[in-house]
């Protein structure tokens, strides 16, 4: 499913990630731990294609994605790879059911089609109720939701997510946690996710920690 095989990548004299290898299963659930600074987020990026290492490759679905060039690189992305952010960045322009749509029409989906199952992963995640509502009139807990649904609309098979949870209460952030398996238990889609929390990080199949730009 993911293989990430002996990735580098250094800022100018700043070393981040140092020789990262890992792999992550079809339908498994893992989190990458570490302490702000340690690598995660740039590993997250490499993964999902949206930063090159300096060094080593990233296979996903047996392709490897260093080899393909920018707009097959974009296409490959859109579908096969949803994001969900810390800060959700959901555009405050559109309602809730344009934002999840936004990717099904990039991928130049039917438009009729995309906002059937934009409204279907609203209801799914709870929030179908908020649909026509525009991110500043949604809590922190719903835009996450909300969020999680357009990474969802073109029917990824990999979502990586970048401290989800990080701006949600306690109760929220666990209610965060149970929609993702129950997503994967439904769509049997693979998680890949950043976090400082080590509470959060004991619920998923697998727990990799970052010290250094290394895998403890």
């Amino acid at each position: 499913m993911i293989i990430i095989d002996n990735i580098y990548k250094s800022y100018g004299n700043l070393e981040v990630l140092k020789g990262i290898n890992l792999e992550v299963g079809k339908s498994e659930i893992v989190s990458v731990l570490g302490a702000s600074g340690a690598g995660k987020t740039t590993l997250l990026q490499i993964t999902g294609t949206l930063l090159k290492p300096d060094k080593g490759r990233i296979l996903i679905n047996d392709t490897d994605t260093g080899l393909l060039h920018e707009k097959k690189l974009a296409q490959f992305r859109n579908q096969h790879i949803g994001f969900v952010f810390q800060f959700h960045h959901l555009l405050p322009e559109f309602t809730a059911l344009e934002n999840v749509c936004i990717p099904g029409f990039i991928a130049n989906k039917n438009k009729t089609e995309t906002k059937q199952r934009a409204t279907q992963l609203l209801k799914a995640l709870d929030v179908e109720e908020r649909a026509h509502y525009k991110p500043n009139q949604l809590s922190g807990g719903e835009k996450q939701r909300v969020a999680i649904a357009r990474a969802l609309i073109n029917n990824p098979t990999i979502i990586l997510a970048d401290e989800p949870s990080g701006n949600l209460d306690s109760k929220n952030a666990k209610a965060l946690y149970e929609i993702i398996f129950e997503l994967r238990k439904n769509f049997e889609q693979t998680f890949v996710i950043v976090t400082h929390n080590v509470e959060h990080a004991k619920l998923t199949d697998k727990m990799f920690t970052i010290i250094d730009g290394v895998i403890e």
